[in-house]
């Protein structure tokens, strides 16, 4: 009886000790194996693509080779491109996954619905709809998966996702919009059910689709204050001259101008006002995703990400690159619970007590198919439209009407801002959605 009690003990102390330290012999922190093995084109869903045609939903599955474990962390890579382009093979994806499965990770490379037309805001927006609905697909295989067959040996209580560009806005989002409301700037209630709602419908329903952490490369969220306090822990490395989704808050530019969003910077700030574990890493002066194409960045971000991942799993190892100084001066716009728009970039001069005032400037209907009525409690003398590139699309003065009827039905579908001036000079200003 006593030596039965003795090696329960044993076998407790042990249990607990591995429980506080999972990188034990250096696992997750260091290249513990020499080899790793894939397997491609794993169908994990499928669903409906832009055009109305049915892409069927890859991944590819990075294990280390010999691996007796049989709970391991998953890393979910999701690649970039703009959300047109790229694909579950590009080197940012590839090679990540490959050094973390030699640190002994499961990692899955995915493919993602890719394509949007025409190019404007209201499209990209329901491209990143589509993108975050096959990412939660993606993440209900695994869980589907352990509940089941047990193939890929995943421990569920560690699972992570990220990315690159577009990857990590997708990620971002996949962690932080959580609510219906908090879409309403970009798209309407009807529209997102008729996509499929937050969850979609890409594949494996009624399994979890909850996570553990985020890695941003280089994204951005809609707004920062979809970021809650209580939320899942995040890394993220960006360049400070990135013209693409910028390191701060700006104009997402892929070629085309699209929308503004809240880059690494902005989540950075957000992150430590709430209370959200959090790292970034800046690479001052750098572009666009810059570890694609320079081995020395490549190797610093899987470095910083190693140390955030062993962090949040309670690992005892040494940091190996510690977070650097940030660059510019983040300021948080107001905002409300699932009204971040305070929009102060679109045009110059707006704040806070003009935003403050945004309520008693109506448009109806809205969204609209481009004829709608401005409606406000007084007369108002001047009438400006602007598009999420600043440019003034309309204008007109002398008005001193309360009421006003308008046609932009020649316009793209889109997120517009509507301003009126007062004969006083008090502005005020609301969003317009146009959907035909």
């Amino acid at each position: 009886m006593t030596k039965q009690i003795l090696i329960i003990l044993l076998l407790c102390i042990t249990t607990g000790t591995f429980a506080q330290d999972p990188c034990s012999n250096g696992r997750y922190a260091e290249e513990v194996f020499s080899q790793f093995t894939l397997t491609s084109n794993l169908t994990y869903g499928q669903n409906s693509n832009w055009a109305n045609s049915t892409t069927v939903l890859k991944l590819d599955f990075y294990e280390p080779t010999n691996d007796t474990l049989t709970a391991r962390p998953l890393i979910i890579w999701v690649h970039g491109g703009s959300f047109i382009g790229g694909s579950k093979t590009d080197p940012d994806v590839k090679i990540l996954s490959e050094r973390f499965a030699k640190k002994g990770y499961a990692c899955a490379s995915i493919s993602y619905r890719l394509g949007f037309f025409p190019f404007d805001s209201t499209n990209a927006v329901k491209a990143v709809v589509r993108a975050v609905q096959d990412l939660k697909g993606a993440i209900r295989y695994f869980y589907k998966d352990a509940q089941t067959n047990n193939q890929f040996k995943i421990d569920t209580n560690h699972i992570f996702i990220g990315g690159s560009s577009a990857g990590a806005i997708t990620a971002l989002h996949v962690a932080y919009l959580n609510d219906v409301c908090e879409l309403s700037d970009y798209m309407s209630a009807s529209a997102l059910a008729s996509m499929g709602g937050l969850e979609g419908n890409s594949g494996n329903p009624g399994y979890s689709t909850k996570v553990h952490g985020v890695i941003n490369g280089c994204g951005a969220l809609a707004r920062y204050n979809w970021l809650e306090a209580g939320d899942v822990p995040l890394c993220s490395v960006h360049g400070t001259n990135d013209g693409t989704v910028t390191y701060n808050r700006g104009l997402v530019n892929p070629g085309t101008p699209l929308m503004y969003l809240d880059g690494s910077r902005m989540i950075h700030e957000r992150a430590c006002a709430i209370g959200v574990t959090n790292q970034i890493y800046t690479f001052n002066n750098a572009s666009h995703v810059p570890y694609i194409s320079n081995s020395a960045y490549m190797d610093s971000t899987e470095r910083f990400v190693r140390d955030f991942l062993i962090e949040v799993m309670g690992c005892t190892q040494n940091m190996l690159l510690p977070a650097n100084q940030m660059q510019q001066q983040a300021i948080l716009y107001p905002t409300t619970y699932c009204d971040g728009s305070a929009s102060n970039e679109i045009c110059t001069g707006v704040g806070i007590n003009e935003i403050a005032a945004i309520e008693t400037l109506h448009c109806y209907p809205n969204p609209s198919n481009g004829q709608f009525t401005i409606e406000t409690t007084q007369g108002f003398k001047v009438l400006r439209v602007f598009d999420l590139s600043g440019k003034v699309i309309f204008e007109t003065m002398n008005l001193y009407s309360s009421n006003y009827e308008m046609d932009l039905g020649s316009q793209n579908n889109g997120l517009y801002l509507i301003e009126v001036t007062f004969e006083n000079g008090q502005l005020m200003r609301n969003k317009l959605l146009i959907e035909k």
